[in-house]
Formats: structure tokens, sequence, C-alpha cells
């Protein structure tokens, strides 16, 4: 969808935490989007929305709030849990956003930490 010269985009992203706690998961929450938005030059109001999920072994925060933190405070925020398959990798949260941006960018992903290893298939996304 192309309107007022601009495209949807969705962009992935996820990052490791080092502990389930609040603090953990906030600030590797706030990094991986810091991140997203500079490589990806976003503007706050080019956002669409964000949809966070996390690994069951974190539960200590929700995802959302790292963003909300940020200033984000008009963006849809989203958080739900990802499936625990078997041998998974633990304490991951991932990223989905929806943005505006011109139809000749393509989206930048993001994979920070031990999320690296996700996907190493995605050229430029670590």
């Amino acid at each position: 969808m192309v309107a007022h010269g601009k495209k949807v985009w969705a962009l992935r992203g996820a990052i490791s935490v080092e502990r389930n706690d609040a603090q953990s998961i906030l600030s590797a929450t706030a990094e991986l989007l810091r991140a997203v938005i500079a490589r990806n030059n976003l503007d706050r109001e080019d956002l669409i929305s964000c949809i966070f999920t996390v690994t069951e072994d974190l539960d200590a925060a929700f995802p959302a709030q790292a963003a909300r933190e940020l200033g984000l405070t008009a963006v849809p925020l989203l958080c739900a849990r990802e499936i625990p398959v078997p041998g998974s990798a633990p304490r991951i949260v991932r990223l989905l956003l929806h943005y505006y941006g011109p139809p000749e960018v393509q989206p930048q992903h993001v994979y920070l930490g031990e999320a690296r290893a996700l996907r190493e298939d995605l050229a430029g996304a670590q």
C-alpha cells in the first residue's frame, strides 16, 4: 500500500535479555527499539504499530513499557508470548514494527546479542 508517497512496511527485530528482571527486559527492549529506529531513519509519526513477543522465561515486565518510556505514546503496542518450541533460544524479545516509509527504501531488520543467531540469513540485520 502506498499513501502520500509512502509505503506501509513491516520490519523484524529481536534481542536477547540477560536476566528475567524488569530492568533487563526494559533496557534490552529500549536498545532494540533505538537500533531499529536509527537504522531505518524512522520518525515517530511514521510508526503504525508494534507487536512484541517474549519467550516464556521472560515475565518480569512488558516490553511495551520500554516503548512508552521512549515516548511512543501514540503508537498502538501489543505484547504476547512466543510459542515455546523445544530447543528454541531462551530470553528473547522479538519485535514486529509496522511503519510508513519511502517505497524505494527496504526495511533494515535488526537482531542483537544472542538473537543474531535467529536470522543469520538476513544480510545486514546484524
